[in-house]
C-alpha cells in the first residue's frame, strides 16, 4: 500500500502509514504481549489499523492455538481479543476504515455473517473502543473527554465493562513511588471508573450496535 493518501495530509496531519515489514519488526519487540489474548494495546494514532489489525491477527491466532477445538470459547475469546485493542484517530475516514478493516479481520476468522449476533457484538464493542479525536489533548472530535472502555471475560458468556476518562489513567505516571510525597494516596481512588456495566452476554452486546443514520432528502 502507499504510505501517505496525499501530500496535502502529510502537509496538514503529518499523515504517514506504517509500512508492514516495519510494523512487524515493532511488534515483535513486544512478541509474547501481542500473541497474549487479554493483553491491552492503544493506538494513539491508529491511522487505517496497520498496528491494530497485526495485534488482533496474532491475538486471533493465539485464541485458535488454546481454544480452536471448542467452538463456545474459541467465539468468546476471540471477542476478547478484540475487545483488548484501542485506537484513537485524528481524521474521519481513517477511523472508519481501521473498523472496518478490523471487522472483517474479527468476521473472517470466525466465518461470521452480518446478521450474526456475534458480529455485530464485535462492531459494537469496536465503536467504543476505536476513538475519533486527538490524542495530544485527549478529547474526541466533539470536544468530549475521552473515555475507553475496560472489558472482562467473567466466564461462562458473560463480559464486564467499566468505563475510564483517558485524562485520568495517564495521571498515574505523575504519582510518586511509595514512601514519597502521595504515598498514602490509595491506588484505586486514581482509577476509579466513570461508570460501570453489569455482566452483559454476546447479545446484550449486538442489540447496543446501532447503525448510522442516514439523512433523508
Amino acid at each position: 500500500m502507499s504510505l501517505i493518501k496525499s501530500k496535502q495530509r502529510v502537509a496538514d496531519h503529518g499523515e504517514v502509514f506504517t509500512p508492514d515489514w516495519m510494523v512487524e519488526a515493532m511488534l515483535d519487540l513486544v512478541k509474547d504481549e501481542t500473541e497474549r489474548i487479554d493483553s491491552r494495546f492503544l493506538e494513539p494514532a491508529c491511522g487505517s489499523g496497520n498496528f491494530l489489525v497485526r495485534i488482533l491477527q496474532r491475538k486471533l491466532a493465539a485464541v485458535e492455538l488454546k481454544y480452536g477445538k471448542n467452538e463456545f470459547e474459541k467465539r468468546h475469546y476471540a471477542l476478547l481479543g478484540l475487545m483488548c485493542t484501542y485506537g484513537i484517530e485524528l481524521l474521519t475516514d481513517n477511523i472508519a476504515e481501521c473498523k472496518a478493516n478490523m471487522l472483517e479481520v474479527f468476521a473472517e476468522y470466525l466465518q461470521l455473517e452480518e446478521t450474526d449476533d456475534l458480529y455485530h457484538a464485535a462492531s459494537h464493542v469496536l465503536a467504543q473502543n476505536l476513538v475519533h479525536g486527538d490524542a495530544l489533548t485527549m478529547l474526541t472530535h466533539e470536544g468530549q473527554p475521552m473515555t475507553f472502555a475496560e472489558w472482562g471475560y467473567l466466564g461462562k458468556g458473560k463480559f464486564q465493562r467499566r468505563d475510564f476518562r483517558l485524562d485520568v489513567l495517564t495521571q498515574a505516571s505523575s504519582w510518586k513511588t511509595e514512601g514519597e510525597l502521595f504515598a498514602a494516596a490509595e491506588r484505586h481512588d486514581i482509577f476509579s471508573p466513570v461508570k460501570s456495566y453489569p455482566p452483559m452476554t454476546v447479545g446484550d452486546l449486538a442489540a447496543q450496535d446501532v447503525a448510522p443514520t442516514l439523512e433523508l432528502p
